[in-house]
């Protein structure tokens, strides 16, 4: 029992190896990122993978910055340490839940919409039309959608932020009592810039990955529906675990 177990877990850890291998093999022609994005390819990708975002990333932090104050406060309040609260919900917001989970929510819904979107382009063999067309399908396909994560996803983690910690507040004055002027305070001396930067940073490299994975995924879809939903499915998943992964080494970096 104990070996097929392993057995599993080393095909798992090869299989995701090779994709690894793979993605690089993709990005390792620098001519199509030489050449000029479309700005309007661009820009309807900024739209349709950030700004069609921005509720569902709201919603998901808002609720979690209510969660977090909920339980520290009155463990806070217990040791007379309520004037941390705000600093500590703003620092916890800036530097770690607004960007993973912001990444999160945008690579189960941008994520698995490109791999289903490039999937279907493959399926229906438009990508082959694109290469007799002399038309590079990284260029076309991938470049606007690797700009539009990296650019989008800081920007959604920006009002991330804003919201997580207006969740926390609410909560803090309204349900455990601590004082509107004692929780701005505490963010004022607890947070620096650089908790707020190093989220931003993490930001990016979230959003690359999330469009590099998603279009990876598509671009390689088995032939049918259900190879493109489980390619779709393994976009998901896969952003998912490189999101935490990359997380944990960029907190070393960033905040050590």
């Amino acid at each position: 029992m104990l070996v097929a177990h392993l057995e599993k877990l080393g095909r798992a850890i090869i299989a995701l190896l090779e994709s690894c291998g793979r993605i690089v093999m993709l990005l390792s022609d620098p001519a199509p990122f030489r050449q000029r994005p479309n700005l309007k390819h661009v820009l309807h990708q900024m739209s349709h993978l950030g700004v069609d975002s921005l509720p569902i990333v709201m919603l998901t932090i808002l609720f979690t910055g209510m969660v977090m104050t909920v339980q520290i406060s009155h463990e806070f309040i217990k040791y007379g340490a309520q004037s941390s609260v705000g600093g500590v919900i703003a620092i916890a917001m800036g530097r770690e839940l607004a960007p993973v989970l912001t990444g999160v929510v945008v690579a189960g819904r941008v994520g698995a919409a490109i791999t289903a979107e490039i999937g279907s382009m493959k399926v229906t063999e438009q990508i082959d039309a694109l290469r007799v067309m002399a038309i590079s399908p990284i260029a076309y396909l991938v470049v606007p959608r690797l700009i539009a994560c990296m650019v989008m996803l800081p920007l959604l983690v920006v009002f991330a932020d804003v919201i997580g910690t207006i969740g926390g507040y609410l909560v803090a004055t309204l349900y455990s009592g601590i004082g509107s002027f004692t929780f701005l305070q505490s963010i004022k001396v607890f947070t620096v810039v650089n908790d707020v930067i190093g989220g931003l940073i993490k930001a990016i490299a979230f959003g690359g990955i999330i469009a590099i994975v998603g279009c990876y995924k598509g671009l390689n879809a088995p032939s049918g529906a259900e190879g493109v939903g489980k390619a779709t499915t393994g976009s998901v998943v896969s952003s998912i675990i490189f999101i935490f992964v990359s997380n944990y080494f960029l907190s070393l970096m960033l905040y050590r």
